[in-house]
Formats: structure tokens, C-alpha cells, sequence
């Protein structure tokens, strides 16, 4: 185990400012004004403007996106989540040669899919998202593939079915601690999702998964979700700092200190992880390509 940091986060105080670490560059470019173009036409959802990601900018104007399947509209109200909740409208059939036009146009090299959950349909949205990887490699042959998938509530055939189109990595983040589950997602389960995670591997995938911190969990906690992850399989893990979208989302905790994420940058390498991604302003989908 190494040594922690003496500086480790910075307590949130009432209208407190972000520390300067957190501070990111504006949207701005001729790639940027391109990628939206081409999300805008195709009439896509980018988990990038839905989720208030930090990182827009920078990796629009590089020329990528994740691209959101199954509507904009889930169907679980997690408390960090800036992702509309509700019930959602009937999905496209359209939309996996949608997603996968848009990519060949872009000249997309690793594509990342994600979708929002849809708990009320009998296969979790399988269907689409296979035909989606499907359209993708079909376009795109030279297109690698991470597909982020929800939590499918242990119906493990519409797990197999969402893996089996031939991306090259399968993510499913925790989000958070065992502990503050109940707090930051109420309608998932820890433990269920470390099935998932173990099952994806299973079936012979990379899997991946994404932790964020400053909800007030302890570093100690964040070692043993480390462990468990370690101990189910996945091989990439993501560990970056929770922004609260609004004011109806959970406050922040904590302002975690660089150092500390380099510390677990280290631990995770340390437990085995293929490629662990630690930093402020870290996503799960953040230079995704790095971790084939």
C-alpha cells in the first residue's frame, strides 16, 4: 500500500468555488461545430450534453462523442444523474443505422455507446443495442467499440444479447460505494451490479467500470470497490470527481485533491487493473480509446 497524500480534498463550504483543478476550456472550434452538426442532424443524444459532461469540449473538438441509444428519458432517478428522469417515449427502430451512419461520417476510430435504463421493457433494451454494434461494425469495420451498458436487474439473457454485436470492451460503472447506494443510487444494488461486471467477463469481454468520489465516502471505502472490482473480473477502471448538475442533485462532499487521485491511480494499478484512469475531471468514457 503506498503512503496518502498530505493534501487529500477540500471540504465543500456553502457557495465555496471550484478549485482551480476543476476549471475546463469552453466548447469552441470548427471540430466541435462539426460533431454537433452531425449529432444534430441525425436528431442523436450524446450522453455528453445530456449529463453536463465536463469534458464536451475537448473531445468534441477532437471529433468524438458517445453516443446516448434508446431515447434521452430514463427510467431510474439516481441522485448525482443529470439525465432526464420519467416515463420514456417508444424507442426508434431507426436509430442503430442512425448512431452508425453518424460514425462513419465522422470517421469515428473508437466509438463509445451508452443508453439510459429501461427498466420497463422485458429485454432492458437488448434489442437495440445489438442492432446498433451490429450497424456500427457493418459501416465501420475498422471502428473499435465500447459499449457502456445499464444495470439489466439480473436478466441475464438480455446481458448476453447486448454483448454479443463484437464491441471490444463492456463498461458498467458502480458509481459509487456500497455504502452510499441507498443515497446516490436508489433503485440499483451493489452487489448486483458486481455480477453484472463478473458475467460480462465471462462471456470472454474487457469490462470496465467507473467510480466517482466527493459524495463523502471514505478512502478506505474506495480501496475495498477497487477490491471488489478486482476480485469480478474487470479489467479497466475510471475514477474521477462527482459535479453536482443542479440544484436538486446531491451536493457535493468534497473536493478531491489531485494527489489523492493519483494515489488511487497507483492502488488500482497495484490490484491488477490493465489500465486504471484517475483524475478530477475523469469520466467513464474519458480517452476511451487509451484503454484497449
Amino acid at each position: 500500500m503506498v503512503e496518502l497524500p498530505v493534501v487529500t480534498s477540500v471540504i465543500v463550504e456553502n457557495k465555496k468555488k471550484k478549485p482551480d483543478w476543476l476549471r475546463v476550456k469552453l466548447p469552441i472550434g470548427e471540430d466541435f461545430k462539426r460533431v454537433r452538426a452531425l449529432v444534430d442532424e441525425y436528431k442523436l443524444h450524446t450522453i455528453c450534453q445530456s449529463g453536463n459532461c465536463p469534458n464536451m469540449g475537448e473531445c468534441w473538438g477532437s471529433g468524438t462523442a458517445t453516443f446516448m441509444i434508446l431515447g434521452n428519458v430514463c427510467t431510474r432517478s439516481c441522485s448525482f444523474c443529470a439525465v432526464k428522469t420519467g416515463r420514456p417515449n417508444e424507442y426508434d427502430v431507426d436509430e442503430p443505422r442512425r448512431v452508425a451512419e453518424a460514425i462513419f461520417l465522422m470517421q469515428v476510430k473508437h466509438a463509445v455507446i451508452t443508453s439510459v435504463n429501461r427498466d420497463e421493457l422485458m429485454d432492458r433494451g437488448a434489442e437495440i443495442w445489438y442492432q446498433t454494434i451490429i450497424n456500427i461494425k457493418e459501416s465501420s469495420p475498422q471502428t473499435t467499440i465500447e459499449s457502456l451498458i445499464p444495470d439489466v436487474k439480473s436478466n441475464w439473457e438480455a446481458l448476453q444479447r447486448m454483448v454479443s454485436g463484437g464491441q471490444e470492451v463492456v463498461s458498467h460503472n458502480m458509481e459509487t460505494v456500497s455504502r452510499l447506494y441507498r443515497k446516490v443510487r436508489p433503485q440499483a444494488k451493489y452487489e448486483r451490479s458486481l455480477e453484472q461486471i463478473k458475467r460480462t467477463k465471462a462471456l470472454g469481454k474487457r469490462t470496465k467500470s467507473g467510480v466517482m468520489v466527493g459524495f463523502g465516502e471514505t478512502k478506505d471505502e474506495i480501496l475495498g470497490i477497487m477490491d471488489d472490482l478486482a476480485s469480478n473480473g474487470c479489467d479497466v477502471l475510471t475514477i474521477g470527481q462527482y459535479l453536482q448538475p443542479t440544484k436538486m442533485h446531491i451536493e457535493v462532499a468534497e473536493f478531491v485533491h489531485p494527489d489523492t487521485f493519483a494515489m488511487y491511480k497507483e492502488e488500482g494499478m497495484m490490484r491488477g487493473f490493465s489500465f486504471v484512469e484517475s483524475g478530477p475531471l475523469v469520466r467513464s468514457s474519458y480517452h476511451a480509446e487509451r484503454h484497449l
